[in-house]
This record gives structure tokens, sequence and C-alpha cells, in this order.
């Protein structure tokens, strides 16, 4: 019998003994794309078919997964982990320890539009995308990039599955988001809090530290106080 504070940590951390994780060389395959003016540290380890584009950097410790895109102008931190098929468009940049679940999308771009004489023309999106430390992104999850800032997820956010995160939100630490939620651009949602699957969060509003929405909520305007 283990006795515990908080039981479902203590199984977090027991299970970590028991978890089985492949450990790559470091060193480049052959059939990665890389240009000439991308650097890539010696101690990464870049798989098969990976295509790296120009001034991109890859820092030592870091796993690009089989089939990942990256485009110009991204940076990688050390350690980070980018496990199958992930794209990171342009200006994407990753602190440390972040992981990426395979089909996640970053730096595509915003949905910016603007009518004109009865149709459509397209806003430039001229920003990019930051990761903070030791986050972590689901599959198939999209971040777009900014208008014109970035899009900015600070240290320790966790992003379930087929979310959308819309151009120029930030999103504070340790804040946890369910899979299937939306969050429309410019929103601003604080530390802490959570967001339950398949939440909506309406552009340019804010949500304050230690808010807990639950699955299927709608949120149309600020939040200024914690709770749920």
């Amino acid at each position: 019998m283990l006795i515990a504070r908080d039981p479902y940590t203590a199984f977090a951390r027991i299970a970590a003994l028991f978890e089985r994780k492949s450990t790559q060389p470091a060193g480049i395959h052959p059939s990665a794309v890389i240009d000439p003016s991308a650097r890539v540290s010696p101690e990464a380890h870049v798989g098969p078919f990976v295509s790296i584009g120009a001034r991109s950097v890859v820092e030592a410790g870091a796993n690009i997964g089989p089939g990942c895109v990256i485009g110009e102008d991204c940076s990688i931190g050390e350690g980070c982990e980018l496990i199958a098929r992930v794209t990171l468009v342009t200006r994407v940049t990753l602190g440390r320890r972040v992981r990426i679940h395979p089909g996640a999308v970053l730096g595509a771009d915003g949905f910016g539009l603007a009518m004109d004489a009865g149709h459509w023309i397209k806003v430039p999106q001229l920003g990019g995308v930051r990761i903070g430390d030791d986050g972590e992104i689901g599959a198939n999850t999209c971040i777009d990039r900014g208008a014109i800032e970035d899009t900015e997820l600070a240290e320790d956010v966790r992003l379930d599955n087929l979310i959308q995160i819309g151009h120029n939100v930030r999103i504070g630490a340790h804040t946890a988001i369910a899979g299937c939620a939306a969050v429309a651009g410019s929103a601003k949602i604080g530390r802490y809090c959570l967001i339950g699957g398949a939440a909506g969060v309406v552009g340019h509003l804010e949500i304050c530290d230690k808010v807990t929405v639950t699955a299927m909520s709608l949120v149309p305007h600020s939040i200024h106080e914690p709770g749920e």
C-alpha cells in the first residue's frame, strides 16, 4: 500500500518509472533536407524525410521525428521533441523541452480577412508563434501566427488534441485546455486556467488567472474574478 496526499500525482510519478521512451541517436538522417543557412546542433536528432528551412535553428538534445516540416526562421530549443509529421510553418519559436504530437501545425496564417467591394481580401499575417518552456501541444492542434505581434503561450501550457488557437492569442503559464476547444483571435487567458473540452472563447476578451471553464461552454465576455 502507498499512502499519498495526492494519489493521482503519485500515480503519475510511479508510472513514469515504467514508461519506455525510445532514445534516438544524435545525427541527421540521409533523407532529411536542410537549407544551408539553417543551423542544427550536432547533438540533435533529425529523422527521416524532415525538411528544415532557411535560417532555422535546432538546439542540442532536440528530437525531430519523421516527416516533420520546419519552415523559415524557426527556432527549436534544447530538449524539444517533435514526435512526427509536425509542421512549423514560419517564425515559430519553441522554448526548452517542448513536446509536440503528430499532425500539429504551428505558425499557419491567422484568419484575417477584410471585406472590400463585395469580396474578401486577405490580411497578411506578419507575426509568429512563441511557445514557452515545458509546453505540450496535442495531435492535430493548430496555433496560428500573429497578424503583427506574436501568438504567445507561456511556460508549461498544455494543449490537448484538435484545439484551435487563433492569431495573437496569449495564454498564461500552467494553463491547460482540453480537446476540441477553440480560442478566437486576440483573446487573453491567464495563468492556471482550465478550459474544458469543446469550450469556446470569443476573441478580444480577457480571462483572469485561475478560472475554470467547463466542457461545452461558451465564454462571450471577459472574466475578471477567479472561479468556475
